[in-house]
């Protein structure tokens, strides 16, 4: 067992505790009121940090030893879903219609782990660290810019994340150079056409008919405008149109969401996307407006640093470190990546023994085996981070 592995198991009914409270008291986006302040109070108690709160419901803590070297930040994100939970734990959701179903709570747990433990060793270390625990992760802005803007990260030399996974077996750490989450893109479509009586089609402009061509024609841009290698989604997720069976409607509404890895093909895949939508509705009498909104920036790993964390946590955790697959679900860590050189890493909670539910899910839940396994990973690479001169 290594010192870090024996110091945090010493604080591992903490971070069962501290998660386990804060699931029961899910809190929304941009809502976290009692959740922060839980954070706040639990940081309190660390007499050396130096504890702020640039919004209203975050929370930062710096650990500052006053000795020259190198400013690393950590992060966790504390928002829930508006999902009513289905668990049946005793601990679940007391907030109706709230529910961590996504893993932040644990996320904030293990964060308030590391804070501990590097505080009540803080003379093993130069330079400073910032926990950040942030707000509004699952809302676009997201809470992550809000932060940058306030300067949270000025004068970070790196920043590093971690996101508990259903689809990685429990406790093992997944690492990745480059490209690990897509950029999830929003887009909207009205289709306007022509109303009326349903049996007199040739007198209407039929909005559904035109929309279903939109559909089928959009999924071109991934089967035939982007190179197979490439990932890239288009999902239309909403069609909404019509009142009753005997009635054309005036409009029909789209919408759904684009994926991808690449900044410019943001871009490109709007474009695309209006070309399809301008030609069908013309070709058929119709008129449309789409509105395409970008969400978070896709997560990239700087090889450097994340070379350095795989190191890191290989020494500290043996072959339970693994190459890490991509997802096209998204994460606003991206915006800390423009500020810092970012590495953000998958810890695994899926457990063996019983059925998992996926991310977002009303039965979703973690192996809390996991918790411990999280904290790990962040003291280890803190510590190895202050003493490393070439990272």
């Amino acid at each position: 067992m290594s010192e870090i592995e024996q110091w945090v198991k010493a604080i591992e009914p903490d971070l069962v505790r501290w998660r386990r409270h804060l699931h029961a008291h899910p809190e929304l986006s941009f809502e976290e009121v009692q959740t922060s302040q839980f954070v706040f109070d639990a940081l309190s108690q660390l007499p050396e940090l130096e504890i702020s709160r640039p919004t209203e419901t975050s929370v930062v803590a710096r650990l500052v030893t006053g000795r020259p070297g190198k400013v690393l930040a950590l992060r966790a994100d504390m928002d829930a879903l508006p999902i009513t939970e289905e668990t049946g734990l005793s601990f679940a959701s007391q907030n109706p219609g709230v529910m961590h179903a996504c893993g932040h709570d644990g996320h904030t747990a293990m964060l308030l782990g590391a804070a501990k433990v590097l505080h009540d060793r803080r003379d093993l270390l130069s330079g400073e660290i910032r926990f950040i625990f942030q707000h509004a992760e699952e809302l676009n802005p997201g809470g992550a810019q809000e932060l940058v803007d306030k300067g949270v990260l000025d004068g970070v030399d790196a920043v590093v994340g971690q996101h508990l996974w259903q689809e990685l077996a429990s406790c093992r750490i997944g690492v990745r150079e480059g490209a690990l989450m897509a950029s999830p893109d929003t887009f909207y479509i009205t289709i306007v056409g022509r109303g009326g009586h349903a049996a007199q089609p040739h007198l209407n402009v039929d909005p559904i008919a035109i929309a279903a061509q939109v559909v089928v024609n959009l999924q071109h841009i991934a089967s035939r405008m982007i190179d197979p290698l490439e990932p890239f989604v288009l999902s239309v997720t909403k069609f909404i149109g019509g009142t009753a069976d005997n009635v054309i409607p005036n409009s029909v509404e789209l919408a759904g969401t684009v994926r991808t890895f690449r900044e410019e093909r943001r871009d490109l895949a709007a474009r695309w996307m209006e070309d399809i939508i301008r030609g069908i509705t013309s070709a058929h009498g119709a008129s449309y407006t789409f509105h395409y909104d970008k969400g978070y920036r896709p997560v990239n790993n700087d090889p450097e640093l994340t070379r350095f964390v795989r190191d890191v946590l290989q020494a500290e955790l043996g072959n339970l470190v693994t190459e890490a697959v991509p997802t096209m679900g998204g994460e606003d860590f991206s915006a800390y990546q423009t500020a810092a050189p970012g590495t953000f890493f998958f810890t695994g909670i899926r457990p063996v023994a019983k059925d998992a539910f996926p991310h977002h899910h009303p039965r979703f839940d973690i192996d809390e085996d996991a918790l411990a396994v999280g904290c790990r990973a962040f003291v280890a690479i803190a510590l190895q981070f202050l003493k490393n001169e070439t990272v």
